[in-house]
């Protein structure tokens, strides 16, 4: 069954993370969207050598950058959701629609551009961490929290 939610990752770093958000794609049957620059090469030759048979599989759209992204999928304010660390509102706080909702998050080095997330300050959440001893999470595993609470949300 086709979800009515997308990933879309802006320029991530690390070839890992991006596999395990794209298994996870296949998986839910959503899209992965990703933003350039990556870090990495997502050729066909990287991806068979990375052993990610699934990629093909795979519902991949791609765009050089933030703008390009807004004017191809041309989306609602309110259907797009940032996820960072920065920000003050928890995720508990979304209301994925059923339509069509976009989440988004930024790379595992960087996390969302700045000017990203001044526009889109009403729709920047966090995923709440307790321990001042952990920074962020992981890039896959916030990927995943995220998808499944949208998906428990649409009860799809």
């Amino acid at each position: 069954m086709k979800q009515n939610f997308k990933i879309v990752l802006v320029a991530p770093d690390i070839p890992g993370n991006t596999g395990s958000i794209g298994r996870t794609c296949v998986a839910l049957n959503i899209p992965l969207i990703l933003v350039k620059p990556y870090g990495f090469d997502i050729d066909e030759k990287a991806v068979r050598r990375a052993g990610l048979d699934y990629w093909k599989h795979l519902d991949l759209k791609e765009y050089s950058n933030f703008d390009e992204f807004i004017q191809g999928e041309s989306p609602k304010e309110e259907e797009l959701f940032f996820f960072s660390r920065w920000s003050e509102t928890n995720y508990f706080e979304c209301n994925f629609k059923q339509d069509c909702s976009f989440l988004i998050f930024g790379s595992e080095t960087k996390g969302l551009p700045k000017d990203i997330m001044e526009k889109y300050k009403n729709k920047l959440y966090k995923i709440p961490i307790f321990n001042e001893h952990v920074r962020s999470l992981n890039l896959s595993n916030a990927a995943n929290i995220i998808a499944y609470e949208a998906l428990r949300q649409n009860s799809i």
